[in-house]
């Protein structure tokens, strides 16, 4: 069983050798804007699993997915030349999902900020249901409720 530290480096370093190749070798016109988001790799480091994202609109995703399993072998014997494990493990290429998450939470907040909008427009010109201070004070319950003692030292009611 490996330790995840030595899958985390290798992790780190297959991000790393994967970015570079995209950049500096692979010239298949259908990649566009793609960024290397996170790798993750298999405890037995057989797997490992390339998360990225790209810039543009559906168009350009599918097709910059194409080209990246056009290139997977590519990249497979360049991520085992320069790692030089003995097993160079499996690609596997994932868009990643942060750039979605993040715009979903990006509309949440401006809803959220409408809302807050809304509430303060219309609390502007209100006024306090009830009294100004509603709460009694606590020498007023104490002489509320004193009962009245005669001269005998007996309550009267």
């Amino acid at each position: 069983m490996t330790d995840t530290a030595r899958a985390r480096k290798l992790a780190d370093r297959i991000r790393v050798v994967v970015a570079e190749t995209l950049q500096r070798r692979i010239k298949d016109p259908r990649l566009g804007y793609v960024t290397i988001t996170d790798t993750r790799v298999t405890g037995d480091l057989r797997e490992a699993t390339v998360f990225y994202t790209v810039f543009g609109d559906e168009e350009e995703r599918t097709a910059s997915a194409a080209a990246l399993e056009s290139a997977k072998g590519v990249l497979r014997s360049e991520v085992g030349r320069q790692t030089g494990v003995r097993f160079t493990p499996t690609l596997t290429f994932v868009p990643d999902a942060l750039p979605d998450n993040a715009r979903t939470i990006d509309d949440l907040l401006a809803k959220a900020k409408a809302a807050d909008a809304q509430v303060r427009e219309a609390s502007e010109g209100a006024a306090y249901a009830g009294d100004a201070d509603p709460y009694r004070k606590p020498d007023e319950d104490d002489e509320a409720n004193e009962p009245e003692t005669g001269s005998e030292g007996t309550t009267q009611a």
